[in-house]
């Protein structure tokens, strides 16, 4: 029986969505007071977070952005992008966690509901060029030249606390 069976170690489904709006990425910057302990505390991450039972990777992200911005975009509006394996993310609860990482292009028309705030942190539309200057995790770094230029990728990143031990992303294959 393998450690997943076993149930001493857990594998975590999760998103991570990307919007894009006029050469901008909305990022959600974790510094909300009201979350003391936040895992992610301090960094800038895109919006998402984990599955909800019975739920698929596309109605969580479509579920996520719509708590965590207030845009409430159609499923068609979101394309699927990469696939990143975590081996051990928290290690502290024996978890994995596998994250869809999706895109979704915003109009003029969809800004009406836009958070500026919301019970994570502030939300800021960050210009491309600009995303790799932000406090991301680290791993993070490696897959967003992917999320900006909107290629298909795949891959793991192994972390001991905010330090990537190693990593492998790349290009999807559709050949």
């Amino acid at each position: 029986m393998n450690a997943y069976e076993s149930g001493e170690q857990k594998n975590v489904p999760a998103v991570l969505v990307y919007c894009r709006h006029g050469g901008r990425v909305l990022m959600i910057h974790r510094n909300s007071e009201s979350r003391p302990g936040d895992y992610h505390a301090g960094k800038w991450n895109g919006l998402g977070g984990k599955c909800e039972r019975n739920e698929s990777y596309l109605e969580t992200a479509r579920r996520e952005l719509r708590e965590e911005s207030g845009l409430d975009l159609r499923e068609g509006r979101f394309r699927a992008l990469g696939l990143i394996q975590f081996p051990d993310f928290k290690a502290h609860k024996n978890e994995d966690w596998t994250v869809m990482v999706f895109t979704a292009d915003v109009e003029d028309a969809d800004l009406a509901g836009l958070l500026v705030r919301g019970e994570e942190g502030e939300l800021h539309w960050v210009p491309e060029t600009e995303l790799a200057r932000l406090n991301l995790w680290p791993g993070d770094r490696e897959f967003i030249p992917y999320v900006v230029e909107r290629r298909p990728f795949h891959g793991a990143i192994w972390y001991r606390g905010s330090e990537v031990l190693r990593s492998r992303i790349e290009p999807w294959s559709t050949g």
